[in-house]
């Protein structure tokens, strides 16, 4: 039988034979070929929010400030990346692991759908797979030396995002959220979730604030008025942008073409990023 610990300070040595084992860390180890300086996640507390929509606005607001930037598609059932940049065809691998795919912009992507033989392929794994293959991503994939990489996480806060959390050095994570009467409640789960893993939050992105009449200018709040300055003030977060509903921008995104994407909504965003040497 396990000795009972009586130490208040435990230490390797103490705790031999002790029934209070040191929580060990999840934290997944590296391709020994990569070089990330700061990890950053996309979070929302439900689908349908626009969440890999501003996942790439960062990845190519940063990008285009001449900072080296990857996105890891952690969305594993529902991944939209490459479809997104056009990106086509398999990742290729070595004995040393498998090589992002870059955009046309050069950020580094890599998403399940690069590793199917068809993108419409489902994805019909069980949670435990499903995180799984989170850390894969991240200790076998050769990322190379990047300053960033945005994780564009599932929505929710089950087995994945989860793993995220727990696997991979987040340094912070941006929550998107859109002007809906539950918003707050949806806000306030990613955010709690952020903060049990003792992650900060950056700042909120709202996506569907409004959509502009194409006539007059008027903006429309389809989605009824927004209360994110109040819900950010109260979590004590910075709003990083309100973005509209723009018909042109969706268009490049379903046409493959996000590279060229300049999202004006979120430049404020840079502004909270860990910083790194461009």
């Amino acid at each position: 039988m396990a000795k009972e610990c009586s130490n208040t300070s435990c230490n390797k040595s103490s705790c031999e034979g002790c029934g209070q084992k040191q929580p060990q860390s999840l934290m997944a180890e590296p391709n020994v070929f990569s070089d990330v300086k700061h990890v950053i996640g996309v979070v929302s507390g439900k689908g349908g929010v626009g969440k890999s929509f501003v996942t790439g606005s960062l990845a190519n607001l940063m990008a285009s400030k001449g900072y080296k930037v990857g996105i890891m598609d952690a969305d594993i059932t529902g991944p939209s990346i490459p479809k997104m940049y056009g990106i086509k065809g398999n990742a290729q691998g070595s004995d040393n692991g498998i090589y992002p795919m870059p955009t046309a912009n050069g950020i580094e992507v890599m998403s399940v759908n690069l590793l199917l033989p068809d993108e419409e392929t489902p994805v019909i794994w069980r949670g435990p797979v499903l995180a799984n293959m989170v850390k894969q991503f991240w200790s076998d994939v050769i990322w190379g030396e990047l300053d960033y990489l945005f994780v564009d996480m599932p929505p929710g806060t089950g087995d994945v995002p989860l793993t995220v959390f727990q696997s991979l050095p987040i340094e912070g994570v941006v929550i998107v959220t859109s002007p809906q009467d539950l918003v707050r409640m949806i806000v306030k789960k990613a955010y709690n979730m952020a903060d049990m893993m003792k992650v900060p939050v950056l700042g909120i992105v709202e996506n569907y604030s409004y959509v502009k009449c194409p006539d007059c200018g008027k903006e429309i709040k389809v989605f009824g008025e927004s209360h994110i300055d109040e819900i950010a003030a109260e979590l004590k977060v910075p709003v990083l942008g309100k973005m509209p509903i723009d018909v042109k921008l969706a268009e490049l995104a379903d046409s493959g073409l996000f590279s060229k994407i300049e999202n004006e909504y979120i430049t404020a965003a840079a502004d909270v990023m860990p910083k790194a040497e461009a």
